[in-house]
Formats: structure tokens, sequence, C-alpha cells
């Protein structure tokens, strides 16, 4: 089975950063977990440290998605986003939310 990295990064609503963590901690990442596929999430907040490339994007999520058919899986991710089995928040910019996968070369 193929190994995959789903790396996202998002952005809270403004004055909705407190809502948006808890909406993503508690509510978004054990949807996405409950998806064919999707094995693992990790959530980081970005640090300004100097000599580095700042980031856009305040937050960053990593999922580990292990799959043969990489596009079967983010086909369900997107026909649940939205639905009771992944409930948004308008605490999250999607607007300006960036996402896309990495297959492992690892073996």
């Amino acid at each position: 089975m193929k190994k995959y990295v789903f790396v996202v990064y998002t952005r809270p609503t403004e004055g909705k950063e407190s809502e948006f963590n808890q909406w993503y901690n508690e509510r978004h990442l054990p949807d996405v977990l409950n998806l064919p596929g999707f094995v693992s999430a990790h959530r980081f907040k970005y640090v300004d440290v100097p000599s580095t490339n700042p980031s856009s994007h305040p937050y960053l999520a990593l999922y580990m998605v292990e799959t043969d058919d990489i596009l079967s899986a983010q086909a369900a991710l997107q026909a649940a986003a939205g639905t009771s089995a992944m409930v948004l928040s308008d605490a999250l910019d999607l607007a300006t939310t960036q996402a896309t996968y990495f297959e492992s070369l690892e073996s």
C-alpha cells in the first residue's frame, strides 16, 4: 500500500481563532480520520524564526494517508466536506486554505 502525506495550510476567519482551533481539534480531525485511507493527523502552529521563510498561513495540518488509490481517497474527502460526515466551520477561512498530497519515497 502506498503512503502519502496530505499537507493542509489554514487560517482562521478574523476574530474566530479560538473557535477555529476547537472545531479543528474536536470535530474536523476526527471527521477526516473516519475517511478511508486517512490514518493519522497532526497539527502545527507557525513559529517566526529569524533567517527562515515566513509562512503565509498560521496553521499546518499533516494527514498520513495509506491507499493504493489516492484519487479515491481525495474523492471521499471532497464528497464528505460540508456534509454531516464532515461539518465545516465558518471559523475556517476556506478561501485561503491550501492543500496538496506528497507520495512517500520510503518503502
